[in-house]
């Protein structure tokens, strides 16, 4: 079974997005224990053993903490670069890895829609000069919610695929394909000097592709990585190096608009608190060093995370949680409306051990295809959708937005403090 979370992205002219979701979504199924009511003794009635407390979360406010590894989103968190959008999820939601990950990636709770909501996107988004519209980083097939973009989507799953597309008489090659570019006709020539134009973006863009993998030097990307082997710091197999690259590219004027890639193992219904705790830890520092490698670039970028279904408020007697519904997503990025957005779910009120969802996952996405990559939202998603207060292109290149209004407080009253300590 496959277990993933992954990351998309969008970087052109002014703006860019990476958020983040994967082949099967999962990095923040374990919602309340990566914003933590640690104020709420429900909770640790509910995980006394999972639970975080007062003394070791990531303090937010009074009632919400990050788990002790999101260090590097915290900071984000701090300086307004980081949504975090709470109790998201869909009507009669499901519990099946591939059921619900076909929903989220579709953005479709019927799953009547054939194409992913990416690659209904990507045909509406201006594209420029990029002769690659979409990628996947990942080794895994393509995710469903990049499928049906008509090639307008490439995978990149190690370097030698894009290597030997540039090797040999390369530079003679692109000297032919310039001067036929060159020649003027009209008429029924004008399909075929698309098409040759088209071939120059594209042998444009897998040449900047081989820079970038050049740039990082070689790496271990095609043997698996023993549990007790140090990731190494531009590995396509781990999610720094997948970023990493990503941030290149972007650097280096690839065009591309969405970026996807993938991370594994959250899938925990066993013994979850040491493997939740180092995955979060590479979540977050990957992101951290992201932003920071990308410098000026940021400004152009927002990254999304998602997951495509949450977990059981109590835990298991295997020290695990299972399978549940409603969780939480992050949005970050220079020109983020960061902050809280909307309250924690109430703990008193469940559905069948799960936390009841008051947002629906559409309304992100929604958000981001108006605001953001400039996509009319009702025809990619099949109707209107409230925005969040996610975007705030008004905010200074790299700096801080206004202090958000405080988030609602949860729906019931926190009672004396009297926490586990």
């Amino acid at each position: 079974m496959f277990h993933r979370r992954d990351f998309l992205g969008r970087a052109l002219g002014g703006s860019a997005l990476l958020a983040a979701a994967p082949t099967v979504p999962e990095f923040l199924a374990h919602g309340l224990n990566t914003v933590v009511p640690y104020a709420d003794d429900l909770y640790h009635r509910a995980r006394p053993t999972l639970g975080l407390t007062r003394r070791e979360v990531l303090r937010l406010d009074d009632y919400h903490g990050f788990h002790p590894q999101l260090g590097d989103l915290k900071r984000m968190y701090d300086n307004k670069q980081l949504a975090v959008v709470q109790g998201v999820g869909y009507p009669n939601p499901d519990r099946s890895h591939f059921e619900s990950m076909d929903i989220w990636q579709l953005a479709d709770p019927s799953r009547a829609q054939t194409n992913g909501w990416l690659g209904r996107t990507i045909p509406a988004m201006h594209a420029g000069g990029a002769g690659v519209p979409g990628m996947f980083v990942g080794q895994d097939r393509l995710p469903v919610a990049l499928q049906g973009a008509d090639g307008g989507v490439i995978s990149l799953a190690d370097r030698a695929s894009f290597r030997l597309q540039l090797t040999g008489n390369a530079p003679a090659r692109r000297r032919l394909i310039e001067e036929l570019n060159g020649g003027t006709a009209g008429g029924d020539a004008d399909l075929a000097a698309f098409v040759r134009r088209r071939q120059l973006q594209t042998y444009t863009s897998l040449q900047k592709i081989e820079e970038a993998l050049r740039d990082i030097g070689p790496t271990n990307n095609n043997q698996p990585r023993r549990p007790d082997q140090p990731q190494q710091p531009n590995d396509l197999a781990n999610l720094n190096g997948k970023l990493g690259l990503i941030a290149r590219l972007i650097q280096k004027g690839l065009g591309t608009r969405i970026y996807y890639a993938s991370l594994a193992g959250f899938d925990t219904h066993s013994g979850q608190a040491d493997t939740h705790a180092d995955l979060l830890g590479e979540v977050s520092s990957s992101i951290g060093q992201f932003f920071q490698q990308l410098g000026g670039e940021a400004n152009r970028v927002v990254l999304m995370t998602y997951s495509e279904f949450g977990r059981r408020v109590r835990q298991n007697g295997s020290r695990g949680t299972d399978h549940g519904s409603g969780s939480n997503l992050f949005v970050a990025g220079p020109k983020v409306n960061g902050g809280l957005v909307g309250r924690h779910p109430r703990l008193d009120d469940l559905v069948d051990g799960d936390v009841r969802y008051h947002t629906d996952f559409r309304r992100v996405y929604a958000t981001l295809l108006d605001q953001w990559l400039g996509v009319e939202s009702r025809l990619v998603l099949g109707g209107a959708w409230e925005a969040l207060p996610l975007i705030d292109k008004s905010k200074p290149d790299g700096g801080p937005a206004a202090p958000a209004p405080a988030p609602p407080r949860p729906g019931r009253p926190i009672p004396a403090p009297t926490p586990k300590e």
